[in-house]
């Protein structure tokens, strides 16, 4: 049962609580600049006070301006003079949105590591309360969604992400967003044509849908997406995809006898617009900042504004479209090993985890040898338990032909199966925490498995018991694996045996 809309929310809130408790304990744990929180905290901060990314003090790696930080002195941006010159302007392979997103807990708490890191559980929070909902809304089972919540809740990457300056917990927030609007558009355009199909006449294309502010509302969030990490294209075009789809769903379960050409005449006007156009200018308004300032690299300001109006929009655009082919030659040219890097068909066994932080030499835990770390990995049982229900989705799918498990596989296939190219194709260097963008869908199958276990309301209740006996066993065992893991996930000083007695590979060393 979908149960009272009370609960419907009331559920949910509980569960994001929950979550938001393991993720705002000790959120300035470790006092440290973590992983690449040493160029994402900075520019957040350089954004927030200039609206570009400026160089910083110290080499590549920043340990100078890092230093500096963690003591309190946020006089760590190069000082430019002339504005214009080198080496201030600062070249970033990344959209700026995600670290706008920093910045903004930057400016209420300070360059504190609570403050990068304040923005990142936020989201973290409200992903998990967003997943509930759509869960929800997907099984019409109110404790369904509460167990897609729980879950996400209790997934290590998940926790890690959500207490770290980087870039990939805002992408899948917005990828999760644009996905749940998505879902609430579909109801929506369900309820509208059985509205037409009861009051009309039948015809053969059907009517068209007028405004449709959810998938509005998923354009921008998809497009916030692509202003966050350029990976975000791949939901925004899979996800465009599969809406063209369920209008076409959705006009053959009326009955109209040309389901697709009327999708296609009725229906992509509008889906172009919601899900190209307003996409588009969505990351170009999210540059605003470099357009707005003389500072941002490859600028060419007073070139551009020596030249009057019009040649100074024209020379803007060139500059910022140059500057994205750089980008692009950066992204697919970034093959350069990593001590901590993984292939992508890796990812879904959790084989090489990043150490996001583990100093050496720590002591104060009353052993011999002490650890401090931060280990980028997914809750086992979770992982684990979820390849094996993406596997059943497949075989449900195939079976049955349900809409919800084949939008669960194209979520996670979006989220996955691009790397594969990059991968053989360029030999690039990725990480095994871009996989945060399939968790949610892994999650949701997860989901819609444990609905088949428990079976349905009407079904025999030796059934349900023993169904909802697996599903609580399951979720058990995942609450004790995350406890299990907490210590090397958020950084608790721990003697160094029970360190290595959580590695459970020696991979993850």
């Amino acid at each position: 049962m979908q149960g009272s809309v009370v609960w419907g929310w009331l559920g949910p809130l509980l569960v994001a609580v929950f979550g938001g408790v393991l993720r705002f304990v000790d959120l300035g744990r470790p006092r440290a600049v973590v992983f690449d929180e040493t160029y994402y905290a900075k520019d957040a901060w350089a954004l927030i006070h200039y609206g570009v990314e400026r160089a910083s003090l110290g080499t590549v790696d920043d340990p100078v301006a890092d230093r500096m930080i963690i003591a309190g002195n946020t006089d760590f941006l190069v000082k430019c003079t002339p504005p214009e010159a080198d080496p201030c302007p600062l070249y970033v392979a990344h959209p700026p949105l995600g670290k706008w997103m920093v910045g903004v807990g930057e400016q209420i708490f300070g360059m504190t590591p609570f403050g990068w890191r304040f923005a990142a559980a936020v989201v973290g929070v409200l992903s998990i309360l967003i997943l509930a909902r759509v869960a929800r809304r997907m099984t019409r089972s109110t404790m369904l969604g509460c167990l897609a919540g729980l879950l996400l809740a209790l997934d290590g990457l998940h926790l890690v992400l959500s207490r770290t300056a980087l870039l990939d917990i805002f992408l899948m927030f917005w990828v999760l967003a644009g996905f749940a609007c998505l879902v609430a558009d579909r109801d929506h355009v369900r309820e509208r044509l059985v509205t037409w199909y009861e009051t009309s006449p039948l015809s053969d294309l059907g009517p068209g849908l007028g405004a449709r502010p959810w998938r509005i509302a998923a354009g921008l969030c998809l497009g916030a997406a692509c202003a966050v990490k350029w990976s975000g294209v791949f939901f925004l075009v899979a996800f465009a995809v599969m809406s063209l789809v369920w209008d076409a769903g959705a006009r053959r379960a009326i009955g109209l006898r040309r389901p697709y050409v009327g999708a296609l005449n009725r229906d992509l006007t509008g889906a172009v617009l919601a899900m190209g156009l307003l996409p588009a200018v969505t990351y170009v308004v999210s540059w605003a900042g470099w357009f707005a300032s003389p500072l941002g690299w490859g600028r060419n300001w007073a070139q551009a504004t020596s030249q009057g109006p019009g040649f100074f929009v024209f020379d803007s655009l060139r500059s910022w479209l140059s500057y994205q082919v750089q980008v692009l030659g950066f992204h697919t040219g970034l093959s350069s090993g990593h001590t901590y890097q993984s292939a992508p068909w890796t990812w879904p066994l959790l084989s090489r985890p990043v150490a996001f932080h583990y100093p050496a030499n720590k002591t104060g835990c009353g052993a011999d040898s002490c650890a401090e770390a931060v280990l980028g990995v997914g809750t086992p049982v979770i992982w684990y338990g979820g390849l094996a229900a993406l596997i059943a989705m497949v075989a449900w799918y195939v079976a049955t032909r349900d809409w919800r498990a084949g939008t669960v596989l194209v979520g996670y296939a979006a989220g996955w199966l691009p790397w594969f190219y990059y991968a053989l194709a360029d030999n690039r260097t990725m990480y095994l925490f871009y996989a945060i963008t399939m968790l949610p869908f892994m999650i949701l199958a997860l989901t819609l498995a444990a609905g088949l276990i428990i079976g349905r309301a009407d079904a025999a209740p030796n059934r349900r018991a023993v169904g909802a006996a697996v599903v609580g066993a399951f979720t058990l065992l995942a609450l004790i694996n995350l406890g299990w893991l907490y210590p090397v996930l958020v950084a608790e000083l721990i003697p160094h045996s029970e360190w290595w007695a959580r590695m459970l590979f020696r991979s993850w060393v």
